[in-house]
């Protein structure tokens, strides 16, 4: 499945919620304030969806959440069933642990599409080496920063300016002078977002 590469609000519209997919617009202007319901021809009363649809639904708002492929995503899913624990809190927090996700939890982004590409971009290091992979899944004391090169550009400078104002989970810390980033410990399930609920995307692909 390629990339979805069509206005991000049509995402939160169909979830029928605000997903924060585009940082901080999502708050100053936002489609979903005006138009609230899902995309498409409006005709008649809206469908009641079936279990199967409402664990659809619950999975794809995952999916946007994160911005994660089916591919990538099923990938994730395979790996949580792998460990032991309940398979849905352990793909939540794996999917917590991808590296453009906990960019954009540093605050060094304002959404994770841009912390993406930032990573992308190569502007970042994981323990002092360089990193472009936004998939990458980040362990315990793993240290995050950006590249010396990287800490001219103006968009530096701009993080260091709002740094302070953002709020950072407790399993992660910064440096909000050096911007020099550090996982703490591993996010548990009562660390993350409680609005998505991974049981359903369980339930979803075990049928």
């Amino acid at each position: 499945m390629a990339r979805y590469y069509l206005a991000v609000c049509r995402q939160c519209r169909r979830s029928g919620e605000k997903l924060m997919l585009k940082g901080n617009k999502c708050v100053s202007k936002c489609t979903f304030d005006k138009r609230p319901k899902p995309p498409g021809p409006q005709a008649g009363r809206p469908r009641r969806l079936s279990d199967r649809g409402t664990q659809l639904r619950e999975k794809q708002k995952i999916r946007y959440t994160y911005g994660v492929l089916e591919r990538q995503f099923r990938r994730f899913f395979a790996e949580a069933e792998r460990l032991p624990g309940v398979t849905g809190d352990n793909f939540i927090v794996l999917l917590e642990r991808r590296l453009d996700n906990v960019v954009y939890r540093l605050g060094l982004a304002d959404s994770r599409a841009q912390a993406r590409q930032l990573v992308r971009h190569g502007h970042l290091t994981i323990n002092g080496r360089k990193l472009d992979i936004p998939s990458y899944v980040v362990r315990e004391s793993d240290e995050i920063g950006f590249r010396e090169t990287s800490t001219k550009t103006a968009y530096y400078q701009r993080v260091l300016e709002v740094i302070g104002t953002k709020v950072v989970p407790d399993w992660l810390s910064v440096d909000r002078k050096t911007l020099v980033c550090k996982v703490v410990s591993l996010p548990t399930r009562g660390d993350l977002d409680q609005k998505l609920d991974p049981q359903a995307a369980v339930e979803y692909y075990s049928r």
